[in-house]
């Protein structure tokens, strides 16, 4: 009989906030049961369908764009280091993917890669891990917007330098211009838009796929009589820089990584997505196979319709690699049109993780990480509920980030390498965590790869570190010169080191880590404790006081059963 009282209490203290979730419109009693458990409050609309959830992934990572931004890394490596590193490191991101998607189904959270790490890490470790987690994936996807509208100011750029004939060189200080106005037309776009900014995802797909589209029919087209043959394309090697030519093959990896880096943006949309458990894997992994295929077909393409001479390429007076292909293609007037609508594309991507970024940064503010968390963590009604606050702190800390295109390109290159090194860090701490102490604890969600969870999330964390220590190497060579440095060894190495120092000196005094938003009476006594053993925090109320609430809920069990007692003893 007590155990009858026990369990209706618990019935109907979970579903008050799952009813008032779905009683605002904000999500449906699932969505908001789903996130309930895991100690938050519907505060989100779920507005995001889940193709809509791969589409905001798609269009991050903003294919054409995104590989037109990093020829730089692919070319040196000769037409097979473009197609064939392509090719493998795709294979190896879609392994990484495979692990965030059981992580992102069993739990699906906007602050998903630093919650997943503080529930998973032994006790000692899930602090200090978790903070570091959330501060490298916030930067890192801050870092992830600076170097997508860096790139978008440099393709703008290049259209006034094709329309000039080449006749105009743009200063730094130029270029930051452009980029600052970009990032600010994000901020104002990303603040406006918000009630159709799902909806918006499928109209950012369709551009990128007719972009796609263009450039594969025209290039064949335009080169038509002079294209390379089959050995030129997956056959000949080459080497622009002074490493092995082994080596040069493994750095052109750095362009998949970097484009297919934003799958991630699907587990912080989990809370505006209707059916987060199956949308979120989806997003996950239809975006990164999505690239795959089509990005591999878009590196064949280029592969034969370039220039054999790539020294010329990279060394384009338009500043854009593509640019000059499709200048040696289509000639100006083409050249312009393609370039233009690269630039488009390449505008929407940044609108797209502005958003993303926003979400993390949010949930991180939620439970007290970041700076002026009560500031931050305030959502905007009026906007459209919203993180409001956090959208222009993005968009802040991306216009000093950005100054690094002032100091010399190898410094501005390093907003590309900041955003692989600071997502690898934060995509593989969560799956060692769950590898090594939290198996037992995990309980799969609707999609799970089963028996081939463990070795692939092994091959996943190998690839992860192996990412890291490419994006630190000076891309030219050894023995590099302060103007050819790799300047992301100095900047990850003071995000990481900042935050665990931050977090030592300071931040364990009061970082508990993920917080409870549910009110004390909506928690079930399972909740309660796991809280406890955990160390969590309700917000606004100290943990000590989790005790004397559970005993409150036990007198009042012992009442109830009291009560029916003596009901049924009077009939």
């Amino acid at each position: 009989m007590a155990e009858e009282v026990k369990h209706d209490s618990e019935r109907r203290r979970s579903v008050t906030s799952v009813t008032a979730a779905e009683a605002a419109g904000l999500a449906s009693a699932d969505d908001a049961a789903v996130l309930a458990k895991m100690g938050y409050k519907q505060e989100l609309r779920r507005n995001f369908s889940a193709l809509e959830v791969f589409g905001i992934a798609f269009s991050i990572m903003g294919l054409l764009p995104s590989i037109a931004s990093t020829l730089a890394y692919s070319l040196p490596a000769g037409p097979a280091g473009l197609v064939w590193g392509w090719f493998v490191a795709s294979g190896f991101i879609f392994i990484v993917g495979l692990a965030m998607a059981d992580l992102g189904s069993a739990m699906p959270t906007s602050g998903g890669l630093y919650y997943w790490t503080f529930h998973f890490s032994a006790p000692n470790w899930r602090r200090p891990l978790s903070f570091l987690v959330g501060y490298s994936n916030t930067l890192g996807l801050v870092g992830g917007l600076c170097s997508i509208d860096y790139g978008a100011a440099l393709m703008f750029i290049s259209l006034v330098v094709i329309a000039r004939d080449g006749e105009w060189e743009p200063t730094d200080g130029i270029v930051y211009a452009v980029f600052m106005c970009i990032v600010l037309l994000h901020g104002v776009l990303a603040s406006t838009l918000s009630k159709v900014m799902g909806k918006l995802q499928t109209v950012f797909v369709a551009a990128n796929f007719i972009l796609i589209a263009a450039t594969i029919i025209a290039l064949p087209i335009g080169r038509k009589g002079e294209r390379n043959d089959a050995k030129f394309i997956f056959g000949t090697t080459g080497n622009l820089t002074t490493w092995p030519t082994g080596w040069a093959w493994f750095l052109s990896w750095l362009s998949p990584i970097w484009t297919i880096g934003a799958f991630d943006s699907c587990v912080h949309m989990s809370e505006e997505a209707a059916n987060a458990t199956k949308a979120v894997p989806m997003g996950i992994l239809f975006s990164i196979g999505s690239c795959w295929l089509f990005g591999w077909i878009i590196c064949i393409v280029i592969a034969a319709c370039m220039s054999t001479d790539i020294d010329s390429i990279l060394g384009s007076p338009f500043g854009q690699p593509m640019a000059q292909i499709y200048f040696d293609s289509l000639g100006k007037h083409g050249a312009l049109g393609l370039m233009s609508l690269l630039f488009i594309v390449q505008f929407l991507m940044g609108l797209s993780i502005v958003v993303a970024a926003s979400r993390q940064a949010w949930a991180f503010s939620r439970d007290g990480a970041l700076p002026f968390s009560r500031f931050f963590r305030v959502i905007s009604k009026r906007a459209g509920f919203i993180p409001l606050r956090v959208v222009w702190g993005c968009v802040f800390v991306a216009l000093i980030l950005g100054l690094l295109c002032l100091i010399a390109p190898a410094a501005a290159s390093a907003l590309f390498s900041l955003a692989v090194a600071g997502n690898n860090v934060a995509w593989g701490v969560p799956i060692f965590a769950r590898l090594v102490w939290g198996q037992k604890k995990f309980t799969p969600g609707p999609f799970y790869t089963g028996a081939f969870s463990k070795p692939l999330g092994w091959m996943a964390i190998v690839f992860l570190i192996f990412g890291i220590m490419l994006s630190m190497f000076p891309t030219g060579g050894p023995s590099p010169t302060p103007e050819t440095m790799n300047y992301t060894v100095v900047i990850n190495s003071a995000v990481w080191g900042g935050s665990l120092l931050y977090y030592f000196i300071d931040a364990r005094k009061w970082f508990t880590g993920p917080k409870v938003t549910l009110d004390a009476e909506e928690l079930t006594d399972e909740q309660q404790q796991a809280i406890r053993e955990d160390g969590q925090q309700l917000e606004g109320v100290p943990v000590s006081e989790l005790d004397a609430k559970r005993d409150v809920g036990e007198l009042d069990s012992e009442r109830g059963v009291a009560e029916l007692d003596a009901k049924r003893a009077s009939t």
